[in-house]
């Protein structure tokens, strides 16, 4: 922040910053199940946040934010949805007996609880607007009012959509396989969690390639060997973490135990390969809710202690 900038650009930013990381975890579960992808969706959340950061210099009123930054997060999701697929359209029929209430009866409260148990990946079989309306109605509890208001619909669209929505995700659901078995670590992964396990620092920083980069969310991003080299100065000063190689949503991940023993990891990284070395490293250790709801399958004799395969 620059010493000649405007009080009142400073303030907002402030505001902004302040704000933002109180609504990061809801911004999340919305982009997370609209992208289908816990990883997609925080990608969403970040960029959402560096584009109203500009945004903000060129408006003249600050904004309410929270609607402000659910409809950039909406709009940013929409266009990298819509870059893989073309959106089908759908007849709109007005769902009268849709409850909108801050008391909803027992099978209002049942379809909100299916929502939220249900996969985030299930959310990608729903089209763009379904999705995008069971999330914000039985995921976050938004109105009917304020779903329209956020999706530019009537009411009466966003209760025809949450009709349809509920019930293809109860097919969905209905006729969901069980999880697969786990599959074994990548020989690349593996080395990276038993050079880590045993505090291999210089073990690791030979596994980085010229060009690695290094992003964690809310910090300044890394690159290069010697600057990314200090990822593993900063892990060494802590103690107990353990590492587990991992799978989640057909990728292979790295997952983060606290301490050995603990159930279930805290967080995790993803790494990306080039002939045997890192290119790549994302690290959630500061955006901890992204393992809220995922479905994390530790890989065969990847585990902690206790032996455990599910996260």
């Amino acid at each position: 922040m620059s010493a000649g900038e405007p009080a009142l650009d400073r303030d907002r930013r402030t505001e902004l910053f302040a704000q933002a990381s109180t609504l990061r975890p809801e911004l999340h579960r919305y982009c997370a199940r609209l992208m289908g992808s816990v990883i997609d969706g925080e990608d969403v959340v970040q960029d959402t946040l560096a584009r109203a950061f500009v945004a903000l210099q060129d408006l003249q009123q600050m904004p309410q934010l929270r609607p402000w930054l659910f409809r950039i997060a909406h709009n940013r999701a929409l266009d990298l949805l819509r870059s893989r697929t073309v959106r089908q359209a759908e007849p709109i029929d007005a769902a009268s007996d849709v409850v909108d209430s801050t008391s909803p009866d027992p099978v209002e409260r049942l379809m909100r609880q299916e929502a939220v148990k249900t996969a985030v990946s299930r959310f990608a079989a729903l089209s763009i607007v379904q999705r995008s309306v069971v999330i914000l109605k039985d995921v976050l509890g938004e109105s009917l009012i304020e779903i329209a208001a956020l999706l530019d619909l009537t009411v009466d669209a966003v209760k025809g959509h949450l009709a349809r929505g509920r019930a293809r995700l109860r097919e969905i659901n209905a006729q969901a396989e069980p999880a697969a078995d786990a599959r074994p670590a990548s020989a690349e992964v593996a080395r990276y969690v038993a050079l880590f396990n045993r505090r291999d620092w210089d073990g690791l920083r030979a596994l980085l390639a010229g060009d690695v980069k290094l992003i964690q969310s809310t910090h300044e991003p890394r690159a290069g060997i010697a600057d990314v080299g200090m990822f593993f100065t900063i892990y060494g000063k802590i103690e107990g973490l353990w590492l587990a190689s991992a799978w989640l949503e057909d990728r292979e991940v790295i997952a983060v135990f606290e301490n050995r023993g603990d159930p279930k990891p805290s967080y995790f990284m993803w790494l990306e390969w080039r002939e045997g070395r890192i290119t790549f490293i994302r690290d959630y250790r500061y955006v901890r809710y992204v393992t809220t709801d995922v479905e994390l399958m530790l890989a065969q004799d990847g585990g902690p202690a206790d032996g455990s395969t599910t996260a």
